[in-house]
Formats: structure tokens, sequence, C-alpha cells
């Protein structure tokens, strides 16, 4: 079962790495920018699916269910934690990317603006603190 498990964790990352080196050279050799960004996010969703299966098929081969329910359950958190985190940081760095120059900009023409622009930009940091909190929920609910 060590094995397995040490299989489970290198796996993906060696898989990913290896798609995010292909789509870089590809996109060098002239494919677009659209077509291997799909192409990450079909390799993302394949080895997360691997990830997700990989686990069931094991517990039932092994015909221990108890213990799979709890671990599955608990990976399940987990995973719903780390999306939670990845995605309110990913739209919070989409804010704040955006705000912040139109911020700058605001603020290099009318110094007394600086305070209702700052407003902007923290307005989209909250976004990733929230879902670090759900995070943060999520993982002490499970513990």
């Amino acid at each position: 079962m060590l094995l397995f498990n040490s299989i489970m964790l290198i796996l993906p990352v060696v898989f990913l790495i290896l798609s995010v080196v292909l789509a870089v050279k590809a996109f060098e050799k002239g494919k677009s920018r659209k077509r291997t960004v799909l192409m990450q996010l079909a390799s993302f969703a394949a080895v997360f699916t691997l990830c997700m299966v990989c686990p069931f098929v094991a517990s039932a081969a092994t015909g221990d269910t108890s213990t799979a329910t709890d671990a599955t359950a608990a990976g399940l958190a987990y995973i719903g934690a780390g999306l939670a985190t990845g995605f309110s940081c990913i739209g919070g760095g989409i804010a704040v990317g955006n705000a912040a120059p139109a911020a700058i900009g605001a603020t290099s023409e009318d110094p007394k603006a600086f305070g209702k622009a700052i407003i902007f930009v923290a307005l989209g940091e909250g976004v990733a603190l929230y879902g670090m909190l759900i995070s943060i929920m999520l993982i002490s609910a499970v513990g």
C-alpha cells in the first residue's frame, strides 16, 4: 500500500510537469495559445480524474470500505479546501491585476483619489481571504 501511495503522490506531479513542458514546446512551434491552454486543462482533468478514481478502485479491490469511506471523505474535504483557496486566489489575482493599474492611474491624476482607489484593490484581495477562510473551515471540520 505504501508503494501505491507514493506512486499516487509522484505520478500527478510528474505528469503535470511533463504536460507543461509539452505545452510550452507546442506554443514555441507555433500552436495557438488557446489550443495549448485547452491541452493543459485537459491534462489536468485527466490527472485529477485518475487521482480520484484510483483510490476508489483500490478500496473496492481490498474490500475494506469502512476506512476507505472515512479516508475518501477526508480526501474530498482536502481537495475542496485546495480548490476553494486556488480558485479564490486566481479570482483575487485577476481583480487586483485589473484594479491596481487603474488605482495607480487615478492616483497619478488626482492624489486625493488614493483612499477611494485603494478600497477597490483591497476588495479584490478580500476574495482570496474568503477562499482561505473556507478552506480553513473545511480542514478544521475534517481534523
